[in-house]
């Protein structure tokens, strides 16, 4: 689904990925883990589109596409779904607003019709039920007010409403306590676990592995992949810390 080859990326004349390859096929789950400054946010960004971060190398296709060439709207039309370490607010927009807007927006880029405010609301019931979120919370300004757990939720919300193909997650996890990781870890288990689909999931810490178990675990350390692993290798990590992993 994703190929990742010899890809190097800079911000602001500063380079940070320096030649990162990576694959991973449909209906798997890849764990991304590594120090601080290692590049990981960074990767998750330049898959995304975010401006600012500058390719100046290697290539990444999707679904045999050049995701490189395409704009973030693009992208993510395209079946690809970014989610943030700290999810934004957006005051004055409705969280139902913005998810509908979003899902038509997506749709029309694919041809498709829009869903009818109807047929909206019963998908948006849906996918808050398996985030245990309240429709009120839907209700509400996107993530205003929200504690980091309600963010989180949210944010699945709006991954199980646009239904991609490929997640990239950067540290989900963060700020989540004991009962919301496992809210979060089972919806993304829910949606993005399904043969056709594939996940990144960018993490510190392995704790969120045990509900989302991944495939693969790799260590990404000054721009590129050292080291890979099957989940076993997260458990070393926290056992034993970077430092000891990488140099065995």
């Amino acid at each position: 689904m994703l190929q990742i080859d010899n890809l190097s990326a800079e911000i602001g004349g500063t380079k940070i990925l320096d030649g990162l390859s990576l694959s991973v096929g449909a209906g798997e789950v890849h764990a991304i883990m590594g120090p601080n400054g290692a590049g990981k946010s960074t990767l998750a960004y330049v898959l995304g589109g975010r401006p600012g971060y500058e390719v100046t190398g290697g290539s990444v296709r999707f679904q045999g596409k050049d995701l490189l060439e395409m704009e973030p709207h693009e992208r993510a039309a395209a079946g690809l779904f970014l989610g943030f370490q700290y999810p934004v607010e957006i005051p004055g927009v409705s969280n139902v607003q913005f998810l509908r807007e979003a899902l038509n927006a997506q749709r029309k880029e694919r041809g498709e019709e829009p869903l009818t405010g109807g047929e909206f609301l019963k998908l948006a019931k849906e996918k808050a039920a398996l985030l245990k979120l309240d429709m009120d919370m839907l209700k509400r300004h996107v993530n205003v007010g929200f504690s980091g757990g309600e963010k989180k939720r949210a944010e699945m919300v709006q991954m199980g409403i646009l239904d991609p193909a490929f997640a990239v997650l950067d540290e989900t996890d963060s700020g989540l306590d004991i009962d919301s990781l496992r809210v979060v870890g089972d919806g993304i288990n829910a949606i993005m676990r399904q043969p056709e689909k594939g996940v990144l999931l960018i993490t510190h810490y392995q704790r969120l592995l045990q509900v989302v178990q991944p495939d693969y675990v790799h260590i990404l350390s000054q721009g590129r992949i050292v080291k890979t692993g099957s989940a076993d290798l997260a458990h070393q990590l926290e056992a034993e810390g970077y430092d000891r992993v990488m140099a065995a």
